[in-house]
């Protein structure tokens, strides 16, 4: 039994769009939806902020923005650039000329909006640092900020003032023969933004970045994040993401990819199905979860664990699972591999003996992997479970 068997009703059909890259990141054109999250540091303490980076990218952020509000966050921004892991995007607002020193400074992507940085020249200048340091740009409009005549024009932050917007920004950077953009419109109201991207993902061929912005704490934050952005990915829009909390930048990474593991787009690291707990439980579920999640934060490697109080939905979940636990009585449950039952364990050694087979089969699935790139043979099944019971590579 597959642990992500593929059905057509659980197929996103993403809506075709022209690819640019940020760095050595490819953002649409049918690549991978990357995650990206924002760094809270002063730009200017280069220790801080690379740390905030590293730590986000081992969390799997594929690309960091950092705000270059002025020159000493612009000359940070260089230290910075050579030390991370992953490409850097500089966030600019209204100041031109830090826009050409960020792209001076390595950034792969400025965030800007062409239509407030100044007059065409100044753009032009823009589009040029751009051009000759290998930079993309993403338009970002969001509705807290939108340019006054629109605000007189609609009477009020819409989606039809958003898109325009959008498209007005876009023409000054078509005016100077620039397509490597991507564009977002962001709004803190989940219809607002929803509609705004729809209507956007209609006129324009670009990659979309897709953000809820200013969601809100961890727990409003996810939830908004995830009705908006989920409604949207599993409609097809979207080509990167980035959630937006007031939290620990690491947390907006961590959110970003459930949402994404949840509709099927990526995978990484290991899916936890587990039962909410009730009086039939054989072990404390609650605990023994929130102790996995921790202790299994270091596994990248794609793979599904079912841990199930009793055996009403247990066996059934494990058998869609690459790994599973279920609840039984005296102090013990069973162990399922690859969707059969395999062995019992105790619920003292439960815990540990989980992370002893997860770590064991993330082992197994890199050697394969590597002996498969070794022998060209892209198509080989993950060791440890037959082809079809393996989740989707990112």
């Amino acid at each position: 039994m597959s642990s992500n068997p593929v059905r057509p009703w659980r197929s996103v059909e993403r809506r075709p769009s022209r690819q640019i890259r940020v760095g050595r990141v490819a953002v649409g054109g049918g690549a991978p939806i990357s995650v990206q999250t924002m760094t809270n540091t002063v730009t200017a303490d280069v220790g801080a902020t690379v740390e905030q980076v590293r730590r986000c990218a081992a969390a799997g952020a594929d690309i960091v923005r950092i705000s270059t509000p002025d020159a000493d966050a612009t000359r940070a921004l260089r230290a910075i650039v050579a030390e991370s892991p992953v490409p850097i995007v500089a966030d600019i607002h209204f100041h031109y000329r830090r826009a050409i020193e960020a792209a001076e400074a390595g950034a792969a992507c400025l965030r800007i909006n062409p239509g407030n940085i100044g007059d065409a020249r100044r753009v032009r200048e823009v589009v040029q640092a751009a051009r000759d340091h290998g930079c993309s740009i993403r338009i970002g409009v969001n509705a807290g900020s939108l340019e006054r005549h629109l605000l007189e024009k609609y009477r009020e932050p819409c989606p039809e003032a958003m898109v325009e917007s959008a498209l007005g920004h876009i023409r000054l950077l078509e005016d100077n023969d620039f397509h490597d953009f991507k564009i977002s419109v962001k709004a803190s109201d989940v219809f607002l933004a929803a509609a705004a991207y729809r209507a956007l993902a209609l006129a324009t061929d670009a990659p979309l970045h897709l953000g809820i912005t200013e969601a809100g704490g961890h727990v409003t934050g996810t939830v908004k994040s995830a009705i908006g952005l989920g409604s949207l990915l599993w409609s097809g829009i979207g080509d990167t993401i980035r959630v937006s909390l007031s939290a620990d930048p690491v947390e907006e990474v961590r959110v970003g990819f459930e949402i994404l593991k949840a509709l099927g787009l990526r995978h990484r690291g290991v899916t936890i199905i587990a039962c909410p707990s009730c009086a039939r439980q054989g072990f404390d579920v609650i605990r023994t979860v929130a102790a996995l999640e921790g202790r299994l934060a270091h596994i990248t490697t794609p793979m599904s664990l079912s841990v199930i109080g009793c055996v009403v939905n247990g066996p059934g979940e494990a058998l869609m699972t690459d790994i599973g636990f279920t609840g039984g009585g005296a102090g013990k449950g069973m162990v399922y591999l690859a969707g059969r039952q395999h062995h019992t364990m105790t619920n003292e050694r439960m815990i540990d003996h989980i992370v002893e087979l997860v770590e064991r089969k993330a082992e197994a699935l890199a050697r394969e992997g590597a002996a498969a790139e070794d022998g060209g043979d892209a198509g080989a099944g993950e060791a440890g479970a037959a082809p079809e019971a393996r989740p989707a590579a990112e």
